[in-house]
């Protein structure tokens, strides 16, 4: 039998490297074509890894833990089937001595005697090489970087967010405070945690990776953004009836369920075509407004915990496209199955709080993007309908919408006007549309 070498697989352009989390195969497994051999995890999703060829596991590079770069082998699989593949593969194996000899990639570095810093902290925080070379060379421990507030994506700290900080090591972290005067002034000030009494009758349930990077990105976020919410209440009366026409018709021809998300993000794409500057980023104190609209959908998991899977281009799909790029979306969120790049990217965010129960919510902004809408249940209830010959009162389909914006760039103007706007598109849905 020939050896093949099971690659680390390219997961998006950002992505480098992954750690493998559980390998689900054992050296000596028999391993079947497509079957998942481990489990790794990079800073944006959890994935498996598949086997290529039929045969035997008969060496894994790597342990639990390490951490290996795209491109690379993490195992060695003996098999029968690369004698029967093209010409085009060699017919040797293709593991080279100094790829196999090759030890693990090391994930963690010394900083001082006292001290490491791992690629994964303990709090789930993830520090690039570049980061930990830095920390090393600058002696900076890792209670200094998890304190760090860092501006890459999910929150890491960056490059340029090290480099700020060692300046100003050891120092107390400056807070603002407004004198009588209205003029602010800094003062030092150390935020502490409070203290936690624990008693004989409480369970202590240790945070899973995924929960603790949600956890830090919220975090960040609420420092990083003043957040302010503006509400409007939509009378999707015309959207209700009209989808429960046209549902079961659309889930024959098409396979899929029409669910609310697709009409609620095609009257959010309209709304920033309107008001552009809703689709933007900070990068210190320049503004970078998108040309892309690409929605983030808040899809819950089966663990409990929040992904947010992005519809690229949302604003080049029609509502059927709209209607297949959720579906599918949030079938592999559930199953798993997303890879890093369908995750990143995002312009704008949309999170359905009326999945709960719950009439309306008041989310935080998912970084870097500025913005994110909330809509709440739909709900019966009577309202005045204004109509030429007079007021009436009607039992109407009614939502709300809870529009969440970064103050540093959005005044109350535009964030209020946007959210009616996209009340008014879904208030303005033609009954008699088709799909």
């Amino acid at each position: 039998m020939a050896q093949v070498e099971l690659i680390m697989p390219k997961m998006g352009e950002s992505v480098a490297e992954a750690t493998i989390i559980k390998w689900l195969k054992n050296e000596g497994d028999k391993v079947a074509m497509d079957e998942p051999v481990l489990e790794i995890a990079t800073d944006k999703v959890d994935s498996e890894i598949p086997s290529n060829f039929e045969g035997i596991l008969v060496k894994q590079l790597y342990k639990q833990g390490d951490v290996v770069q795209v491109g690379k082998a993490v195992a060695l699989i003996s098999s029968d089937a690369v004698n029967a593949v093209s010409s085009e593969v060699p017919k040797t194996p293709v593991v080279s001595t100094q790829v196999a000899s090759k030890p693990p990639v090391t994930s963690a570095v010394p900083v001082s005697s006292s001290g490491r810093v791992d690629r994964t902290s303990a709090s789930g925080k993830f520090y690039s090489p570049l980061v930990r070379s830095i920390a090393t060379r600058e002696g900076v421990s890792i209670a200094e970087l998890e304190a760090i507030s860092g501006t890459g994506k999910d929150g890491r700290v960056t490059k340029n967010d090290i480099l700020a900080y060692i300046p100003a090591k050891g120092k107390p972290s400056p807070s603002v405070q407004v004198k009588s005067n209205g003029t602010a002034q800094a003062q030092s000030q150390t935020v502490q945690r409070p203290t936690i009494s624990i008693s004989g009758n409480d369970e202590i349930i240790e945070m899973d990776r995924m929960r603790k990077l949600i956890a830090d990105h919220m975090v960040m976020s609420k420092h990083v953004s003043p957040h302010v919410t503006s509400f409007v209440e939509a009378d999707v009366t015309n959207i209700v009836k009209w989808r429960e026409k046209a549902k079961a018709t659309f889930e024959k021809r098409d396979g899929i369920k029409l669910t609310y998300t697709p009409i609620f993000i095609e009257a959010i794409v309209k709304a920033i075509r309107d008001f552009p500057m809703i689709n933007v980023s900070v990068d210190g104190t320049n503004i970078i407004r998108r040309k892309s609209i690409n929605i983030g959908m808040a899809a819950a998991l089966p663990s409990g915990n929040l992904i947010v899977p992005v519809i690229k281009g949302a604003d080049q799909l029609n509502l059927l496209g709209l209607a297949n790029a959720v579906n599918d979306l949030t079938n592999r969120a559930r199953n798993n199955k997303l890879t890093p790049d369908e995750i990143q990217g995002g312009t704008y965010t949309l999170t359905n709080v009326g999945t709960f129960g719950n009439i309306m919510g008041t989310p935080i902004i998912n970084q870097p993007q500025a913005a994110i809408m909330a809509v709440g249940t739909i709900t019966k209830k009577p309202v005045v309908i204004e109509t030429p010959q007079g007021d009436t009162i009607g039992i109407r389909h009614m939502m709300f919408l809870s529009h969440a914006y970064d103050h540093r760039i959005i005044d109350g103007s535009l964030g209020g006007s946007f959210v009616k706007r996209v009340a008014d598109y879904l208030e303005q849905f033609d009954i008699n549309r088709t799909i």
